[in-house]
């Protein structure tokens, strides 16, 4: 999918253009009535209506009384102003764009064409790189658990970031009570295995002890046993997805796009989001990056802005 000559404005934009229809449909008396601060229309740009923040807006709006749209549209500039103000404070120049609405039904997934098992079965836990999804959002998934930065946690809540983290025990383990913190704060922890090995290269048995031990090591800690399960290296087989669906795996997410504190490697030919992409990032620091966690989360938030994607909750959608 190709990017449209003409960028998605931001968020900031609609409320702008909110606010400005408003001051026209009471000829400046309502936003003064509901004590919005006099604005200056005449510099603000129209509102795009391909934005998808701008869309749902428009649609929440229509046909409301024309104070009820003043007041509406002056309450969101001000939550926009705190939104903006947050991410400026973590080196970026615009607020994330706000995710839509979870989907009432979750799409229904299968494997993904090329990423079939050769010895698998039809009712094996779909593997995928993607949601089939219009909506245009991304889901960031971290994996590892190896750089525990409690800024990574910070920033995310701040920033109300939804993320997926994909756990290896043997990494993990050194401090599992920072996966709690981050649990506690809504993120969903899903399974990498105990020991992160090439599973194709074992067998059976010996991949089975893995996923499903590493099932069970989550289960204990955490009291759920997690839904997801993300092969090492992206590597598995049939007996990878037969060992998880035997532990109660239902969903093997891949991945379409990995950022580095510098860099990102893509899986297809574009080098653009599509919607429904899941990104792939690492537990890291600058030990073995240049940089930290807060910085690739910087590159990935930067990116879905400039090509106009929010970021949503993968387990939302799968």
């Amino acid at each position: 999918m190709g990017r449209s000559e003409e960028p998605v404005r931001p968020y900031g934009t609609l409320v702008r253009g909110l606010r400005t229809a408003a001051a026209v449909l009471l000829t400046g008396l309502a936003a003064t009535a509901c004590g919005a601060p006099a604005g200056h229309p005449e510099d603000d740009p129209p509102v795009d209506a391909r934005n998808p923040e701008a869309r749902a807006a428009i649609a929440r709006y229509r046909g409301a009384p024309a104070q009820a749209l003043a007041y509406a549209a002056w309450r969101e500039s001000r939550a926009y102003g705190k939104r903006l103000a947050t991410a400026r404070r973590w080196g970026l120049a615009d607020a994330p764009l706000m995710r839509p609405p979870a989907p009432a039904v979750k799409p229904r997934l299968t494997t993904e064409p090329g990423f079939e098992a050769n010895d698998g079965a039809p009712d094996l836990p779909p593997v995928i790189t993607k949601v089939p999804t219009t909506d245009r959002v991304i889901f960031l998934t971290i994996d590892d658990g190896n750089r525990k930065d409690p800024e990574l946690i910070r920033m995310m809540s701040e920033l109300d970031i939804p993320y997926s983290a994909f756990l290896s025990d043997f990494l993990a383990r050194e401090d599992y009570g920072y996966f709690h913190r981050m649990r506690d704060a809504g993120v969903t922890l899903n399974n990498h295995t105990i020991n992160h090995p090439n599973l194709r290269l074992m067998s059976y048995e010996a991949q089975r002890a893995e996923i499903c031990g590493q099932q069970s090591r989550l289960e204990k800690e955490f009291g759920t046993a997690p839904r997801l399960f993300r092969p090492p290296f992206g590597n598995y087989n049939g007996d990878s997805l037969r060992a998880a669906k035997s532990c109660g795996v239902e969903v093997v997410p891949l991945w379409q796009e990995e950022a580095f504190a510098d860099h990102w490697d893509y899986r297809r030919g574009s080098r653009h989001f599509e919607p429904g992409d899941i990104v792939l990032i690492h537990f890291r620091g600058r030990d073995e990056w240049p940089g930290e966690m807060p910085d690739v989360v910087r590159l990935v938030l930067k990116k879905a802005n400039e090509e106009g994607f929010a970021l949503a909750r993968l387990e939302d959608y799968i």
